[in-house]
């Protein structure tokens, strides 16, 4: 028998396998359940041995869009699309050698539609010997459409994703960009490292060399990630004003302070800072520090002097900055300076034991002696090596060396 016409006509009225036949075989026990089985939720079909439907309760019948005398006597499969009863043949087979099975397929409707469904299928053997099989068919159009929802959902996100990764890339080669180089300059010479813990990052450095002074600058906005990189790029634009218009370093963070107050106040974020003036002879060096850690004098072979901030971290007070917020430093031919942020000194090893100031101190006294390249990349190492795992905070690095 044709296939496609079993799916789209009755049986002929001299059909042996028809509807009469159909309830001529019926068995006994059925007209027993057959109530029940009306009262369910879930579409159930009963087949006999040979895979013909001899019941079809009335959930199954309005979910194919069918009358119960299109289907009695047929076989299910052959409703179904050729391609497919490979398919369903297959999950018939596994049934029978189980005694059971649970599948995610769909039924064809009259109208040509798919409907998507969880088939179960159990075989049963009657008091007479003959086996038959219940099988109930679970409509899951909204699962599948929630599935097609959040599918859509997900590859939306990843396209947003992707976009922001891009964009987060190209915000990455500008804040590089930015990041202080190492130059010469009179009689100093300048190494700087920046690396941020995120693709960007709150800290951010500045070697500005002018006419009569070099300045250096370190700046750490609290937190991590894209907000912390923005308030620092707004910080580092206003900063560099400052600068190029010869502010005095205690007069420039009282602006920076009051700047970041008036027009970006949060109470999430604050900022510390330090920056030194260095001036054309290489003889005075002018240090200004806002809860920043404290900077580092370093003479070869001593323990650094502790240049410590005198004003607290900017952004909250009004008055963070100390009424003589700025030391002057005398300097002597090879004397060199270090400015940072915390990233270099609050790191852990195995044993949660943090490097602190004073073991960045011990590392920057025995590596003083290097040439000012080695010596930065030595201390860059051995804080790496003291670390457990990847860093957790953003790194800025200024080192100076006077000639």
């Amino acid at each position: 028998m044709d296939p496609s016409r079993l799916r789209s006509a009755p049986p002929a009225a001299n059909d042996s396998r028809g509807s009469e036949a159909v309830e001529h075989e019926r068995p006994e026990w059925l007209e027993q359940v057959e109530g029940v089985l009306e009262t369910l939720n879930q579409g159930v079909i009963i087949t006999d041995d040979c895979h013909r439907i001899v019941f079809a309760n009335e959930i199954f019948l309005e979910m194919i869009g069918r009358k119960k005398e299109e289907i009695l006597g047929h076989i299910g499969r052959d409703f179904f699309a050729p391609e497919d009863a490979p398919i369903l043949a297959r999950q018939i087979e596994i049934g029978q050698a189980a005694g059971r099975n649970r599948f995610e397929f769909y039924v064809p409707q009259a109208a040509g539609t798919k409907l998507p469904v969880v088939i179960s299928a159990r075989r049963l053997e009657d008091p007479d010997g003959r086996e038959f099989a219940v099988v109930t068919f679970t409509d899951i159009t909204e699962q599948k459409r929630a599935e097609d929802d959040l599918r859509s959902a997900n590859t939306q996100l990843e396209l947003r994703a992707r976009e922001i990764e891009e964009e987060l890339t190209l915000a990455s080669r500008v804040q590089q960009s930015l990041a202080p180089k190492g130059l010469l300059w009179g009689t100093a010479s300048v190494e700087t490292y920046f690396q941020a813990v995120r693709s960007i990052g709150g800290d951010f450095g500045l070697v500005t060399p002018g006419e009569d002074q070099l300045d250096l600058l370190v700046c750490d906005v609290s937190g991590h990630g894209i907000s912390s990189a923005l308030l620092a790029n707004r910080i580092y634009t206003e900063t560099m004003s400052q600068i190029e218009r010869g502010e005095g370093l205690a007069p420039m963070m009282r602006h920076l302070n009051r700047f970041v107050i008036q027009n970006l106040g949060s109470s999430v974020f604050y900022f510390t800072m330090a920056a030194a003036r260095l001036s054309r002879d290489g003889r005075s060096l002018e240090f200004a520090g806002a809860g920043h850690p404290p900077a580092m004098l370093i003479r070869p072979g001593e323990a650094p002097q502790l240049l410590e901030s005198r004003s607290v971290v900017l952004g909250f007070l009004p008055d963070a900055v100390d009424g003589e917020a700025t030391i002057e430093v005398p300097v002597h031919p090879g004397d060199r300076v270090m400015m940072y942020t915390d990233g270099l000194t609050e790191n852990f090893n195995a044993q949660n034991d943090m490097l602190g100031i004073e073991g960045l101190s011990d590392i920057v006294r025995d590596t003083s002696a290097l040439p000012l390249p080695q010596m930065k990349q030595e201390i860059l190492d051995r804080i790496a090596l003291f670390r457990h795992g990847p860093p957790a905070d953003d790194m800025s690095l200024v080192l100076v060396e006077i000639f």
